[in-house]
């Protein structure tokens, strides 16, 4: 077991890493330092390309052939790390020291069963035998709350899903009883009720091993729910650490302040209390400006002063283990109101553009296709009588876990599936049956679409102008090539990227850029309905409210529908005009944004609501852990589709749950629930978020 060293497990102290390429050292973390101590859990903050990860690299000293540690020094238990030959660094990598990856995947051999897999470690580490190996691989996946581990421990990874197969992972960095555990983004890939599991789990996990966490992540509301401590990085930098009360409610760095003001908390709102992005663009390592690296982008930047040397770490007064690396914290009111932003007016909807009834979608698959075997066919049912409709300026967002048929209705409404059953209207024409191919350029034009990943939907061989002009072509827009380009640099403006971006290639282009190209182009033909399918979580916290407000903007000069598919219920609280819940093809809630977001819910979405991290101390939430996984849409539970994991089941006599679908259920100004439960029981249902009083 643990032995009982009582300094800091981990101490780095002004680290420097950098890598060398044929033209230039390219310093990748500068000046970092960091403790974590015995049982305490660290969160490591920042946009993608502030240096976490290197910092984890650094810590399993992996950082290639082309990355070295320039300066200052990783000490583990007192043993300087950098001094150690491979030998010792082996024995302490993944005995003493494991890490977490972003996809679980990546750490799973997909040839070889989940058992032998986790008895590798006590076998290699500790020379266990197979017996004892085994009886220790079925109490960790027992102790990561997978069911029948015995027969999870018999199956491949490919046999498990994403969830599954990360508690997996969890349970393999824990086979040695680590003293510390890296997690880099470890739950990123997963859905947000899996997400709210899987922290439980390694939080319970800490406390039951008393492992010491360095938590990587990018999201605030994870970290304020799993971490003792904080380090906020930027641009290669620590820029302030300390306790997460100290950091959320008295933070002295502008960088965090920036942070928090960019993120949708409960009270901000897209017309009285808009978000703040962050202005300018995150500074390449070998482009940063001389002094603070966030000189450029900072409220209270002061020539002369702010860019005239290095800024140190500096100690917050009255608090020893509060720091901070702003030369002015001390002049800078923290406690001032945010400057008004531009208010708007709400927009208000139009008439019904869109109307859904009753649509289904059922996929025909073989039983046994993986065999190759011709025979039974099984029903997928994707999408089970959908019916909704939607108005001109209105924000109507689709809300549910992978697998509940978000994106399968999508692809019916875009033409590129077909409906198995009931109709689909766009302004009172039937196109539920035409296929894309067949659709009139006026059609495709005015429902288009904005996807997740900006980086899988350009071409990375044409430049960006030319993208949004071949769109424009299509759309049969503009009578000669030189009205189209000028319509192309008004798509830029549009879109707030610089006009000298059209002759740019993707690759030039941060993410933010890239889905900033893709809604230029979902605009090209004056879209009505654009469905943007989760078009902010490949995003970094602060590029999403530049996009999100973005979007916001051109639905109010457009008078746009936007249809907004998102996991993320902080944003669709922010965002949207009406919530409509989906779970394995159902829709089980409908309503505005306010019915939706308070009781009387249906389970799922109180479920839902309890899993959703939010960045606020203030915040006190009901505590809801979902059990199980999502059923198979191919072999979906009789009667109420979220029977199998609702916590409500017990309080509707009989099994009529298990039965019968239920009725929807008519709430008055057109909120819905798809439930069973009785009006006495709605009625006793508590908000499940609460925000206490300043």
């Amino acid at each position: 077991m643990k032995d009982s060293y009582d300094g800091p497990i981990l101490e780095i102290d002004a680290l420097s890493i950098s890598f060398f390429t044929r033209l230039r050292e390219i310093p990748a973390v500068m000046d970092f330092s960091v403790k974590v101590m015995p049982g305490e859990a660290v969160g490591l903050v920042g946009e993608s390309g502030c240096g976490k990860s290197t910092v984890a690299l650094g810590v399993m000293q992996d950082l290639g052939k082309n990355g070295r540690i320039v300066g200052g020094s990783i000490t583990f238990k007192g043993r300087d790390l950098g001094a150690m030959n491979q030998d010792e660094l082996r024995k302490i990598r993944g005995s003493e020291i494991a890490m977490i990856y972003q996809e679980p995947m990546a750490s799973l051999n997909p040839a070889m069963k989940i058992g032998r897999q986790l008895m590798e470690v006590p076998m290699i580490h500790r020379g266990s035998s197979e017996k004892e190996a085994y009886a220790r691989a079925l109490q960790v996946v027992t102790d990561v709350k997978l069911p029948d581990p015995k027969r999870i421990l018999d199956a491949y990874p490919h046999q498990l899903s994403g969830g599954q197969q990360q508690r997996i992972v969890i349970a393999m960095a824990l086979m040695a009883e680590p003293s510390l555990l890296i997690l880099d983004e470890p739950t990123t890939a997963l859905d947000v009720t899996v997400e709210a599991a899987v922290v439980e789990l390694v939080k319970e996990l800490g406390k039951k091993y008393g492992t010491s966490m360095l938590f990587i992540s990018h999201n605030l509301g994870l970290v304020l729910e799993t971490c003792d401590r904080i380090c906020v990085m930027y641009s290669g930098e620590a820029v302030e650490r300390g306790s997460i009360t100290d950091v959320f409610d008295e933070m002295q760095h502008p960088y965090t302040q920036a942070l928090f003001r960019s993120i949708p908390l409960p009270g901000a709102d897209k017309n009285a209390r808009p978000l703040r992005a962050i202005p300018g663009n995150f500074p390449l390592p070998h482009e940063r400006p001389n002094g603070c690296n966030f000189g450029p982008r900072c409220d209270y930047f002061e020539a002369g002063r702010c860019d005239a040397q290095d800024i140190k770490m500096f100690d917050v007064p009255g608090n020893e283990r509060h720091a901070t690396r702003c030369l002015r914290f001390q002049e800078i009111d923290w406690q001032a109101p945010m400057e008004a932003g531009d208010t708007t007016q709400k927009s208000e909807p139009g008439r019904v553009i869109l109307k859904m009834d009753n649509l289904k979608k059922y996929y025909e698959v073989a039983a046994n296709a993986l065999l190759g075997k011709r025979g039974d066919t099984k029903v997928v049912k994707a999408n089970e009588t959908l019916s909704f409709e939607a108005r001109e300026s209105e924000t109507l967002a689709i809300v549910g876990e992978s697998g509940c048929g978000k994106s399968t209705f999508a692809k019916v409404l875009m033409g590129l599936e077909t409906a198995t059953d009931g109709q689909i209207l766009l302004d009172n024409r039937n196109i539920e049956s035409t296929p894309i191919e067949k659709r009139d350029t006026q059609t495709i034009a005015d429902v288009q679409m904005v996807f997740q990943n900006p980086f899988d939907t350009l071409n990375p061989s044409m430049t960006v102008g030319r993208q949004i002009i071949r769109a424009l072509e299509v759309f049969g827009i503009g009578n000669s090539d030189a009205a189209r380009r000028e319509r192309m640099l008004q798509l830029l403006d549009l879109v707030k990227l610089p006009r000298e971006f059209g002759d740019r290639m993707p690759r030039q282009l941060s993410g933010g850029q890239k889905q900033r190209v893709g809604i230029a182009r979902a605009f090209a033909g004056n879209a009505r309905i654009v469905v943007a399918d989760e078009p902010v979580s490949a995003l970094d916290v602060s590029v999403q409210a530049a996009v999100t407000d973005l979007l916001m903007e051109i639905q109010r000069e457009q008078k746009t529908t936007l249809l907004f598919i998102s996991h993320d219920l902080s944003i669709v609280r922010y965002l949207s005009d009406r919530v409509m819940v989906m779970y394995l093809g159902h829709v089980v809630e409908l309503g505005t944004t306010d019915q939706v977001f308070s009781p009387p819910y249906h389970p799922y979405t109180e479920a839902l609501l309890s899993a959703v991290p939010i960045a606020d101390t203030r915040v006190t939430k009901k505590h809801i852990v979902l059990e199980g996984d999502i059923p198979s849409a191919m072999n979906p539970p009789p009667g109420c589709p979220f029977q199998t994991r609702c916590g409500w089941k017990s309080k509707v006599p009989g099994n009529l749950c298990e039965i019968e679908v239920p009725p929807m259920r008519q709430f008055g100004d057109g909120h819905q629930v798809k439930c069973h439960l009785s009006d006495a029981d709605f009625d006793s249902m508590e908000p499940v978020i609460q925000i206490a009083a300043e």
